[in-house]
């Protein structure tokens, strides 16, 4: 057995993964595979090969409601005889005896995650098409699942999504930003009075993308990862979220313009759209102002980040850092003035 990583206490962790999958060969290695803020994700070996994923929160202080174990645990073993594809699970632990926090183990699903535009260009070109109709397709079959059916009506309040999210955003820009934003405030007011009504609830993935995607080999979805911000609410919030990040929109910078589907072969995000609208009972037709929504979410999250990261040790990177930072965030915000100003993508 190889030394465990931060995050693993391999005797307890092994002996509870055996007691559930006894067929496994033991000892059992543990590899991180990503990490950070976020959760801790690991990949489980045994002796023979056979692989598991385990999960849990970062080390340290952390906020526990930002990472709650059983909320993703519950949410993928409620999916599991639906149409949309997840890891099977395995177990979930509540006895910090065992790991110090809860985590849940999954099965290992094969596949690639398909992160950045190099990885899209690697993708033979003949299955891009396929990702996309799949993806899309496997969006729309979660939005079409009904919350209380799968056990998931109480996971979250189902009205007023946008609503809340409006709130919640811009209550973290007023406490935590360090600069003035008129733009950012002005365009608060203007989503306020221009709320399209929501079409029922669903579940509300909260951050679907092809990288949180598990892709099969054949260009399916393997598996949908990354529950972390799921909940219930407005569904076309999911759809604008993915046409913000589908990268050929010329105005997109950074990290949403180096996305797999700018590759040529995934198509335009209109045409993702008009996809899902094919194929859903959604009326589509206010998406402009979800994706104009999208982007002013995403600037409030990603000036809470820049805020942070300005105020740590960054020694003579600092004042670069933040000014990349402030320019990334003030795009997004533009972006979203001129999409909802003009109602087009």
């Amino acid at each position: 057995m190889t030394a465990a990583p931060q995050g693993i206490n391999p005797g307890p962790v092994t002996d509870w993964i055996l007691e559930r999958r006894p067929e496994l060969v033991g000892p059992l290695d543990f590899n991180l595979i990503t990490g950070g803020a976020s959760n801790l994700t690991f990949r489980v070996t045994d002796q023979s090969g056979a692989a598991l994923v385990l999960r849990r929160p970062p080390t340290g202080h952390v906020l526990a409601s930002a990472h709650d174990m059983n909320r993703e645990h519950r949410i993928m073993a409620a999916l599991q005889d639906t149409p949309v594809p997840v890891p099977p699970v395995v177990g979930l632990c509540q006895d910090e005896s065992v790991n110090g926090a809860d985590f849940y183990v999954m099965g290992f699903v094969d596949g690639k995650i398909v992160f950045n535009l190099e990885d899209g260009l690697a993708v033979e070109p003949a299955l891009r098409p396929t990702m996309t109709n799949s993806l899309t397709d496997t969006l729309t079959a979660l939005h079409a699942i009904d919350p209380d059916e799968v056990g998931l009506g109480d996971l979250g309040r189902k009205e007023d999504y946008c609503a809340r999210q409006l709130r919640r955003w811009k209550r973290q820009v007023d406490e935590g930003s360090d600069r003035e934003m008129p733009l950012f405030q002005e365009l608060h007011d203007r989503f306020v009075a221009t709320t399209p009504p929501q079409q029922g609830a669903g579940i509300v993935h909260g951050d679907y993308r092809m990288d949180n995607c598990m892709m099969g080999h054949d260009g399916s979805v393997a598996a949908v990862l990354d529950w972390e911000l799921c909940t219930l609410g407005d569904v076309l919030a999911d759809v604008a979220g993915m046409a913000m990040w589908w990268g050929d929109d010329p105005r997109a910078a950074g990290r949403l313009a180096d996305v797999p589907t700018k590759a040529d072969g995934f198509g335009s995000r209109v045409e993702m759209l008009e996809h899902y609208g094919r194929n859903s009972d959604r009326d589509v037709s206010d998406l402009p102002w979800y994706v104009a929504f999208q982007h002013w979410r995403l600037a409030a999250i990603s000036e809470g980040v820049r805020v942070r990261f300005a105020a740590g040790a960054m020694g003579d990177q600092e004042g670069a850092a933040n000014a990349d930072g402030l320019a990334s965030v003030d795009n997004l915000i533009t972006i979203a003035d001129e999409i909802l100003t003009s109602g087009q993508l």
